[in-house]
């Protein structure tokens, strides 16, 4: 019998087994998900709570629970990949594998920008909202907050949904607004590129509303460090930040236990094949969602699609046969730009796919359609798209 481990219970990992569980029959394969936490977050949740259009308590799920019958869970932490030996290294001894979906995701890394986690642990001003207590963390100090600069920053690394700070930033300006306290609050996001959305015809409609709220992007700033006793972002060409609030969006990168202790990543992501989502160098290895190295919007809806590639290409593999699935690079980001209304930016490798249109439609679907389909369907392996 075959041994197909899955190292991650995220988006891309608990679909890719659910859905290779349905497909391949129990005296075929015996199907391991490792992962360290046992808790299963939706993180889409993280920019809506400081808001209160989500709660708390509907945001997790047991990985447990999650997983199909005849899928067994391994609670432990990966510390390395032996893809010669076929191997896993875990905090508590090694797992062996025929076939290996990698899945683990970014790690949020916010103590490597100088000043960061001291701003969030020491002071009431510096939240770094991709983790959920400091998500509620700004729930509580935006409530409290009347006036003032309010500022969103991205950083240079790779991140998980791209659009979640120029959420943030519209939902908060918006939020201000509905508080009757927008004239005196400032509103701004800082990036190093030099357009606030890197894809079109979005990037111009975003330019648009901003121009119109009033929100200010100071592009061209990457953030070097934090002294957050003064309350000032330095940048690395030496420009500079005040803020009252910040909401920054730690730097993310690759895990230490596939960039140091493996051959899979060459820099901080397991390199695949763009389409077919194989590891480039060792067959029986496949990669799929946030930590993989390929060239898209790093979003739950690409790692559902990115699914159903790695679920037609591992099966045909360990049937001996080609692999004619190809993940096209498709993302999916719903862009809230205020409390009732949203775009989706839609896009592949080549190019937009959605128009540029805010709907309160498209809000309903992402903050109470969308949830229930992401634990109900998509995660179980029920999805029905390719």
């Amino acid at each position: 019998m075959e041994h197909i481990v899955v190292l991650g219970a995220g988006v891309g990992g608990t679909m890719t087994a659910n859905m290779l569980r349905r497909r391949l029959d129990r005296t075929e394969a015996e199907i391991t998900v490792v992962d360290k936490s046992t808790e299963h977050a939706y993180q889409p949740s993280f920019y809506l709570l400081p808001f209160e259009y989500m709660e708390p308590e509907d945001q997790f799920r047991d990985v447990d629970g999650l997983l199909r019958s005849g899928v067994d869970f391994a609670h432990d932490e990966v510390t390395g990949v032996d893809p010669e030996e076929k191997t896993v290294a875990l905090g508590d001894g090694t797992l062996s594998y025929d076939y290996l979906v990698v899945a683990l995701g970014h790690r949020l890394a916010p103590e490597t920008t100088p000043g960061m986690l001291e701003g969030w642990e020491e002071t009431d001003a510096v939240y770094p909202f991709y983790d959920f207590e400091a998500a509620m963390g700004l729930r509580d100090a935006l409530a409290d907050f009347e006036e003032g600069t309010f500022v969103v920053s991205v950083p240079e690394t790779s991140i998980k949904c791209g659009g979640a700070p120029l959420k943030m930033t519209m939902l908060a300006e918006d939020y201000f607004r509905r508080q009757g306290v927008r004239d005196d609050v400032e509103v701004v996001m800082t990036k190093g590129s030099d357009a606030v959305f890197g894809v079109s015809p979005y990037r111009e409609k975003l330019e648009e509303i901003w121009a119109e709220r009033d929100i200010q992007a100071n592009l061209g700033f990457e953030v070097d460090e934090i002294d957050h006793e003064a309350q000032v972002i330095h940048s690395t060409d030496g420009d500079t930040q005040e803020y009252d609030l910040y909401a920054p969006v730690p730097p993310q990168y690759g895990q230490p236990a596939l960039t140091e202790n493996s051959p899979l990543t060459d820099g901080e992501y397991v390199t695949v094949d763009k389409h077919t989502l194989q590891h480039t160098e060792y067959p029986d290895v496949f990669a799929l969602g946030d930590g993989a190295d390929t060239p898209n919007a790093k979003t739950a809806a690409a790692a559902r699609k990115q699914s159903h590639v790695v679920l037609d290409n591992l099966t045909a593999h360990i049937e001996g046969g080609r692999l004619t699935a190809e993940y096209d690079g498709y993302a999916a980001c719903p862009l809230l730009t205020k409390k009732g209304k949203a775009m989706v930016a839609e896009f592949d490798y080549e190019e937009s796919i959605s128009a540029p249109v805010e709907s309160r439609m498209n809000w309903i679907m992402d903050v109470n359609v969308l949830p229930s389909v992401y634990w109900n369907t998509w995660l179980r392996g029920y999805d029905p798209l390719p």
